[in-house]
């Protein structure tokens, strides 16, 4: 991997025969980002992922990936990147060692490094110690580890994968989140498509929704983040009048669930402040955070309504 690679997709439009299924897509994913692309079945994820990749030509709009044209460098850009379709296939009666090998060779490793390769690839993927078990013999996760093996054995600088996390166990998730978290920790530019939100909540920074081809919801937002004007207070022991303290304070309460108050602060107040004014009112806080947006908060709040 020679460097960062930024991902940028400008006024991409593609048509079908009989459809469009892109209109004037664009954004941009710098190095480190893990963007999720979201949106239902149909939207045309896999299409622009096609697009990036340098297997589908746009109608329309240009696409660059570590400042290589996807048109007119298609070769360059397939050198840049790893991507892992949807449905992907494996050859049942190679071995790991040998799958890995073909990998490189067909990505363009120099038939020398093709060894280390293969090393480093299975070691992030672990599955060092199977390298000689076939790849017909494994389970659905080992699978997709090796799928992923392949697809990074050539240290690309981006990183595509169409739904990488279906059918998976708990246990092969959160080896898939692991792998993802560490790569973009070193500073690869990840997009992961899926319909699936609890897939992508371990890893994503950014997420775009597609809807109906189009970017929906106002552009690229944050995958998770703090609400900054709400937070949640658990009291011990509440008083059975919490509700009537908590307005003769003028804290605006959103909702109760037993002893918890979701709280929406008052404009200018800082959630120091507030919590101050309510032990000084001799309420008993016994937990107190910042509310956290979790993906389909994100998700939901960009939704048509």
């Amino acid at each position: 991997m020679s460097g960062p690679a930024t991902i940028e997709v400008v006024g991409v439009v593609y048509d079908y025969p009989t459809q469009r299924a892109l209109h004037g897509v664009s954004f941009t994913a710098e190095p480190g980002m893990v963007l999720a692309l979201v949106g239902p079945n149909g939207a045309g994820k896999s299409t622009l992922m096609r697009c990036i990749a340098a297997l589908d030509t746009p109608t329309e709009g240009v696409i660059r990936v570590a400042g290589l044209d996807a048109q007119a460098d298609p070769r360059g850009v397939h050198a840049a990147i790893g991507y892992q379709p949807d449905f992907f296939g494996l050859y049942d009666e190679l071995s790991i060692r040998r799958s890995l090998v073909y990998a490189a060779r067909s990505r363009g490793v120099a038939p020398e490094a093709v060894e280390a390769a293969v090393a480093r690839a299975a070691a992030r993927v672990q599955l060092d110690d199977r390298l000689d078990q076939r790849a017909g013999e494994l389970s659905r996760g080992l699978r997709q580890r090796l799928a992923i093996a392949q697809t990074i054995v050539h240290q690309p600088r981006a990183l595509l994968l169409d739904e990488p996390a279906a059918g998976l166990d708990p246990e092969a998730r959160r080896s898939l989140s692991d792998l993802i978290l560490k790569l973009s920790g070193e500073g690869m530019t990840i997009v992961v498509s899926s319909h699936i939100l609890a897939e992508l909540e371990d890893y994503s920074t950014r997420m775009l929704m597609i809807r109906d081809g189009r970017v929906a919801g106002g552009g690229m937002v944050a995958a998770a983040a703090r609400d900054e004007a709400r937070v949640t207070a658990t009291f011990a022991d509440p008083p059975p009048d919490l509700e009537a303290r908590l307005a003769a304070l003028g804290v605006a309460v959103e909702r109760r669930t037993g002893d918890a108050v979701l709280i929406a602060l008052a404009p200018g107040e800082d959630a120091a402040a507030l919590l101050a004014r309510l032990v000084r009112a001799d309420l008993r806080v016994c937990a107190y955070q910042p509310v956290t947006r979790t993906l389909e908060d994100a998700y939901m709040a960009q939704a048509p309504r």
